[in-house]
């Protein structure tokens, strides 16, 4: 209309470190938030009340299973024990990793027990059999799983064949190819004196180098917090107290510490469950890093947002898919080497369930969108404590089951009531 005058309103700002203008609503959000321990204990509480519980219950559970376990048998916490529990964890551990990567973009893979069999089986033909180097024999184990995912990624993206399906279908015919190539006996046994076998059963961390080890990890976590810190400011966001990023470095360094030197008593830390961590890292470095992980986060939390804001959609569900295969096989070769043999049982069982339940234990939520590499870590670990636990008590392994599924109904409701929360305070 002519002749009007518009009216502009505009958001107070203030100046930020970096000299760029900071909203008033975020500056004032950094305020509550303070610094010290005080801040971080604040912040802590909102996110509880938000339902951002992170892994915190998980980490409690643990802790509580442990100590009921414990004072049912003393057995449990001597530290043999517990050096063959994480040995036990790093297989199976392994496939959750990439079971969480498809559960990020709300996809589910159920062959994953299937492919990491067909992985067994292969290394031991190439290896055994055909007489190949350990490395060809484990290059092409990881060459499958690669093509595997990159099958799963064609057909759902090209011809619209849900995941559930397609991995179904995947179950069913990998355990057929499994078999065929371990026929006609059924199980090819691995030198005990090969590299791997030994690096699954005997190899292990030098007590010195364990706490360096242990060190490195508690300088990478101040350091890479410290740094996240810092862009978050400079682009005027708020970010943790440095108090709060060095207690929590410090709580690092000296919980872990003390338990690798408790394991040192025993044997140490074995090189697999090294690997195993590294893992882990690696792929929290990637969702976490890179552009490649906030395109995950972004598809899982809302495709088609994610599609408008120019992100290769289908690549992602096929990088996912091609991951969840690779580390499947990865895990299969592990398992291969810890039993020093690949038979028509090696993937299947429980397998498929444990790992998948660990990425669910571990806080990765089924709905997409919402979880981190650690899952893995401290699922299997729940998983692996009520296994040997129960396993201590000589119950029989129908208890195990009903103990698992009832600590993954516990975690699945969590995360639900957690999304609720999250919703009704307008968090998503």
């Amino acid at each position: 209309m002519s002749g009007s005058t518009t009216q502009t309103t505009t958001t107070p700002t203030a100046p930020s470190a970096a000299g760029s203008a900071v909203p008033t609503d975020l500056q004032d959000e950094r305020l509550r938030q303070g610094t010290g321990l005080k801040g971080a204990l604040s912040t802590f509480v909102g996110n509880l009340r938000q339902g951002e519980l992170g892994i915190l219950p998980i980490i409690l559970g643990l802790v509580v299973i442990a100590l009921v376990l414990q004072a049912l048998n003393p057995i449990f916490l001597a530290a043999p024990n517990l050096v063959n529990l994480l040995l036990e964890s790093a297989a199976v551990g392994t496939i959750a990793l990439g079971i969480i990567c498809v559960l990020l973009v709300a996809q589910i893979d159920l062959s994953v027990g299937s492919v990491s069999g067909l992985s067994a089986a292969i290394v031991a033909v190439l290896f055994v059999e055909r007489g190949l180097p350990l490395g060809i024999a484990i290059a092409g184990c990881l060459l499958t799983g690669v093509v595997i995912g990159g099958l799963y990624g064609l057909a759902f993206n090209r011809v619209g064949v849900p995941s559930f399906v397609v991995s179904v279908a995947g179950l069913l015919g990998f355990l057929g190819l499994q078999v065929y190539l371990l026929q006609p006996q059924g199980s090819i046994n691995l030198p005990f004196d090969s590299p791997l076998v030994y690096f699954a059963q005997q190899a292990f961390v030098p007590p010195l180098l364990s706490y360096v080890l242990v060190a490195a990890l508690a300088a990478g976590l101040f350091l890479t917090g410290l740094a996240n810190a810092r862009r978050r400011r400079a682009a005027g966001l708020s970010a943790g107290s440095l108090t709060s990023l060095a207690l929590r470095s410090l709580a690092l360094l000296v919980g872990v510490g003390l338990f690798v030197a408790y394991l040192n008593t025993a044997r140490g830390v074995g090189w697999m469950f090294v690997f195993f961590v590294g893992l882990v890292l690696g792929l929290h470095y990637m969702l976490t890093r890179t552009k490649w992980g906030r395109s995950v986060f972004a598809v899982g939390g809302n495709v088609e947002a994610a599609r408008r804001a120019g992100i290769n959609v289908r690549w992602i569900y096929t990088s996912t898919f091609m991951l969840c295969s690779t580390f499947a096989a990865m895990g299969g070769i592990l398992q291969t080497a810890r039993l020093a043999a690949a038979n028509n049982s090696t993937g299947g069982g429980d397998v498929n369930l444990n790992a998948i339940a660990a990425a669910v234990i571990g806080g990765t939520s089924l709905f997409g969108g919402r979880g981190t590499a650690f899952a893995a870590l401290v699922g299997i670990l729940v998983i692996q404590t009520i296994s040997n636990g129960l396993t201590l008590l000589n119950l029989d392994s129908s208890f195990r089951f009903m103990v698992t599924g009832a600590v993954l109904l516990l975690a699945v409701a969590l995360d639900s009531v957690a999304r609720r929360s999250r919703t009704s305070s307008g968090r998503g």
